[in-house]
């Protein structure tokens, strides 16, 4: 997200309540609009359908393949999301934008091909015992969502945030409505609608792209070079994916915490829905991260490191890193400020929706439980930001490695323990990688001018 802070600083310029609100509310729909937009997405296609004439269990079987795509793209692309934006920042810093767009198709078509591939053999194994046009349209959705978080995750490098989010909300508009109007062919339909939806927005993220940045070659593949593959970039991508995941999928695989529902694919009820509103209760934490962090934290790391490059004194330097220090402890508060207050709101309105929707009360624990886990991601998000900042890849792939093992051992554990456990295995993890983190960033801080000076 480097950069946002450009846009966040002109609006906070205003020295008003007006800008700093619109301040807030542009870093949250920034932050947390495009999976926002998904999720409700979804549900709204679930909702309306099941009011009319879908039945329940064909609109359940729809909601839940699309769960399965979104994650497993996700960490299929988590591979080359961060490693390919860092291939972008270095090239734009060399200036060589011509060569961007021509391995942002190198890029694209490999992703494509690799998804393709893996759907293929997917479609005639695991998925074999069902429809040819589930399968296609599975196969379709898949490959047209890898596509988009790369172009997603490359928009976002190139700081075209309002695009993006206008994009998405086209791009979910048809999802709905060709899905709503498909509901006569069933559960076909309604992928048809997710399919063709999505198929609009990667089409539109590749034009905006395109339009962007030209380029005399079509295909190239620099960004395979060995000297810009950033191994450490491609295994933190892949690691985080799969630690935010890895108790979801345990939930499903269990045959005691889930059911299920088509094919191969199962989902856990009792798990799920506490989930998703759970991550709902993050968008002001994000909203807090990236006004706090992509402002105050780099004015003052451009500072720093602008005097040490044109040789600052060295008073100033260090003033200029305890200012740093000082915004990062700030951001960090006014977000377990703000995320206390989720968390609150979530323990008061939370039977009410439950009652709404119709969901027993012995899950609301599990609800409170996820709410504060997703508000401890919200600060572990904002602090591997930091670390990105200064470049301690390694570092961000401990912590990585960490949050991911230790999801899949602290959730198997508290699962044994029984149902009143649930949930804790996952805010155990983000906890204790939160902790882990504080500790080597105040570490880091504490010998900056010396790494700075002397390891470089």
């Amino acid at each position: 997200m480097a950069g946002i802070g450009f846009e966040l600083r002109k609006l906070l310029k205003k020295d008003s309540l007006l800008g700093l609100a619109q301040a807030y509310s542009y870093a949250g729909v920034i932050g947390s609009g495009p999976w926002v937009l998904s999720i409700v997405g979804i549900l709204m296609v679930g909702l309306l359908s099941r009011a009319v004439v879908v039945p329940e269990f064909l609109v359940t079987q729809f909601q839940v393949s699309v769960t399965w795509l979104i994650a497993t793209s996700l960490i299929l692309t988590g591979v080359v999301q961060l490693a390919f934006t860092r291939f972008v920042s270095d090239r734009l810093f060399e200036k060589r934008d011509d060569i961007i767009m021509s391995n942002f198709n190198g890029l694209l078509l490999w992703v494509i091909a690799l998804a393709g591939i893996i759907g293929l053999v997917l479609a005639f194994t695991l998925f074999s015992g069902l429809s040819v046009a589930y399968r296609l349209l599975m196969l379709s959705g898949f490959v047209l969502l890898c596509g988009i978080w790369v172009a997603t995750i490359f928009l976002s490098g190139l700081k075209m945030y309002r695009a993006i989010l206008l994009l998405y909300a086209l791009g979910y508009a048809i999802t709905v409505t060709a899905a709503l109007l498909a509901r006569p062919w069933g559960l076909e339909g309604l992928l048809g609608g997710f399919v063709l939806g999505h198929f609009v927005l990667l089409v539109g993220m590749w034009i905006m792209t395109s339009w962007h940045y030209r380029s005399a070659v079509t295909i190239s593949y620099e960004f395979a070079d060995r000297s810009t593959r950033y191994p450490t970039l491609m295994a933190i991508g892949l690691l985080y994916n799969l630690g935010v995941w890895a108790d979801k999928f345990m939930f499903w695989s269990w045959p005691e915490t889930s059911d299920a529902i088509i094919g191969p694919l199962r989902a856990s009820v009792i798990y799920d829905l506490p989930v998703f509103m759970a991550y709902l209760s993050i968008i002001p934490g994000m909203a807090v991260f990236l006004v706090r962090i992509e402002t105050d934290f780099v004015e003052y790391y451009d500072r720093f490191f602008d005097a040490v490059r044109a040789g600052g004194s060295l008073e100033y330097i260090e003033d200029m890193r305890d200012e740093m220090v000082y915004s990062i402890r700030q951001g960090l508060a006014e977000i377990g400020k703000i995320q206390t207050l989720a968390m609150l709101a979530a323990i008061v309105a939370g039977p009410a929706v439950f009652a709404l929707l119709e969901i027993s009360e012995l899950y609301l624990p599990l609800l409170y439980i996820q709410t504060l886990a997703a508000s401890l991601q919200v600060g572990l998000l904002a602090l591997l930001n930091v670390f990105f900042y200064l470049d301690q890849r390694r570092l961000i792939l401990g912590l990585c490695a960490f949050f991911c093992v230790s999801n899949i051992v602290f959730t198997a554990l508290f699962f044994k323990l029984g149902a009143s456990f649930y949930g804790y295995g996952y805010a155990l993890s983000v906890l204790l990688t939160l902790l882990f983190g504080l500790y080597a960033l105040d570490r880091k801080l504490g010998r900056l001018e010396y790494e700075t000076f002397m390891l470089q």
